[in-house]
């Protein structure tokens, strides 16, 4: 007998509405996901308010606290006791505060747990300062003078505007001058040095095939005698910008009364964020978002930006994109429409399939023996003798990580390349040849065209997997700082040899490596998130070019 409940089970409705509710679910997943990392990483850029505290410590002596106020959390009073702390004999929960306190030079951490019950309410000083700094962190106090070549030239008076403006005009003639000193070692002397290293090496690779002569030692000689001319006048130069770097310094107060004297040359910004108004403070979180991803770490990647990570990343895909694309494409079409369908090419496929499921330190460990170790180093002792013992491919490096991805990524192109070459009617392929085309112009022209969105669907997916491998590029190129970019403006320009940063590396050695956890928390969402952006703006550039090719070609399915 039939009952309602069997009735409707065999209408397949259950199924419909466990399929929708597993959409929802994963969306919902997705979506509070990218929540938290908007939520946690872009607040990280806006300029709090500066709160200051009266905190009273448990022996009852009162000091000054100044900082931002991170985070409140409510613990047991029993964890408290634990810690060796008193607490109030009729408490269960207690509620503390984390403020980022900052002057890690004066203090020894940035940031600071305190009871609620021992501070208490908090003032908003209107002149104090939040001063990001190159080295030590943040610092958070007054500014009490300046100072130029050892002598007091202004200090803080009833007119404190004056002393405000001053900073900030010193502190802008500091930043010209940096970018000045920047751009000549970045560009000038970086390529008089790159020039002097590419001199010894053809001089070294000469000695070496013994076929060197006076007339070229000579010419050699002069070479290198004008290129050491051109790098000491550029060292005059910025020891010329440096002398005025080192002119002014800022005297600074803390709260609890500490004195420091600190230089601006050691100086990123300041600001006063309690005398900002919103649009003031919404300008300075653009500033910060920007710089966050226009400059380079610093603090042991805890501080600064995330440029270079964010180049290589970029780059990394782009040629693994490169070379997976043909690669699959050709092995797919050779498997589908010229190898003979028996049980080697069954074979073939089936490992395919499995490499799709090896894990990806497999890979490292592959392309670190066979790329690095064995391509890299023959390539050294045939191409690169005269820079022996120092590698140039028998390192890691861009390229080698390139094809390692490659390698990881090549059957998910293979097996999507394939499933579109499948969907093709057999009766195209025959009308084709029935009009006087061979089997390569058939290809060529009518299978390809039809295929391309199968091609661009695998190479989505190939993208959508390397950009977030970390496991194998810590093997075959990856580091935690680079000394310079893969791509600059000394010649051959793109040097694939160069070790690199990442985006997924760099959320790794932040999150699990730094000394500073609490400073390093936030910077994690930030480029997880930028990481997650990077994605989805490569997977819409190939949807995009996929939906074109396919309007583009829609007629020849008809």
């Amino acid at each position: 007998m039939r009952t309602p409940l069997r009735e409707w089970l065999r209408t397949g409705l259950p199924w419909v509405w466990l399929n929708a509710g597993a959409v929802t679910i994963s969306l919902l997943l997705v979506v509070g996901l990218m929540g938290i990392l908007l939520v946690r990483g872009l607040s990280h850029f806006w300029p709090d308010n500066l709160q200051q505290f009266t905190y009273t410590d448990h022996q009852g002596q009162e000091l000054q606290l100044l900082g931002e106020v991170v985070e409140h959390q409510q613990v047991s009073a029993d964890q408290i006791r634990n810690a060796g702390l008193p607490v109030p004999a009729d408490s269960i929960y207690l509620k503390r505060l984390l403020i980022k306190v900052g002057n890690r030079d004066l203090y020894g951490l940035d940031f600071r747990w305190v009871l609620e019950h021992q501070v208490g309410a908090p003032h908003y000083p209107r002149y104090a300062v939040a001063l990001q700094r190159s080295e030590w962190g943040n610092f958070y106090g007054y500014i009490r003078g300046i100072q130029q070549d050892g002598q007091l030239i202004a200090e803080q008076q009833q007119h404190e505007n004056r002393l405000w403006d001053e900073v900030q005009q010193r502190l802008q003639r500091i930043h010209q001058l940096q970018h000045q000193m920047r751009q000549l070692e970045q560009h000038a002397i970086s390529a008089v040095n790159h020039q002097l290293e590419r001199l010894r090496l053809a001089e070294r690779r000469l000695l070496l095939r013994d076929q060197i002569d006076e007339a070229q030692m000579h010419a050699l000689q002069q070479e290198r005698n004008h290129l050491l001319a051109e790098y000491q006048r550029l060292e005059k130069q910025l020891r010329a910008i440096h002398k005025p770097l080192t002119r002014d310094s800022l005297l600074l107060e803390t709260a609890d009364g500490q004195l420091l004297e600190l230089p601006f040359r050691s100086l990123v910004n300041l600001y006063q964020p309690n005398n900002l108004n919103f649009l003031q403070k919404f300008g300075l979180y653009l500033r910060n978002l920007w710089a966050f991803v226009s400059e380079g770490p610093r603090e042991a990647n805890t501080e600064g930006g995330i440029f270079p990570a964010l180049f290589g990343t970029v780059t990394l895909v782009l040629i693994m994109s490169v070379m997976v694309a043909p690669m699959g494409i050709v092995a797919a079409i050779y498997l589908h429409e010229y190898a003979r369908q028996n049980w080697l090419t069954r074979t073939i496929r089936i490992a395919v399939n499995n490499l799709a499921g090896v894990p990806s330190i497999v890979y490292g460990v592959f392309g670190l023996g066979f790329f690095v170790y064995f391509i890299g180093g023959g390539l050294d002792q045939l191409f690169f003798p005269e820079a022996l013992p120092a590698p140039t491919f028998g390192t890691p490096g861009l390229l080698w990580a390139s094809l390692t991805l490659a390698l990881l990524t090549l059957p998910v192109v293979i097996v999507a390349t394939e499933e579109g070459l499948s969907r093709i009617p057999r009766s195209l392929r025959e009308g084709s040849l029935a009009l006087g085309a061979n089997q390569a112009e058939t290809l060529w022209r009518v299978i390809l065209p039809m295929v391309s969105p199968a091609m661009m669907t695998g190479v989505i997916l190939a993208v959508a997997r390397a950009a977030g491998e970390v496991a194998p590029l810590m093997l075959v190129g990856v580091v935690k700082l680079a000394p310079s970019l893969p791509i600059d403006m000394n010649a051959p320009y793109v040097h694939l040899e160069r070790k690199f940063m990442h985006l997924g590396f760099h959320i790794y050695d932040v999150g699990f490596q730094s000394p500073n956890i609490e400073a390093a928390r936030p910077l994690v969402y930030a480029t997880a998130l930028l990481l997650v952006l990077v994605i989805l703006v490569l997977n819409l550039t190939a949807i995009a070019l996929r939906n074109h090719l396919r309007e583009k070609y829609r007629a020849l399915d008809l």
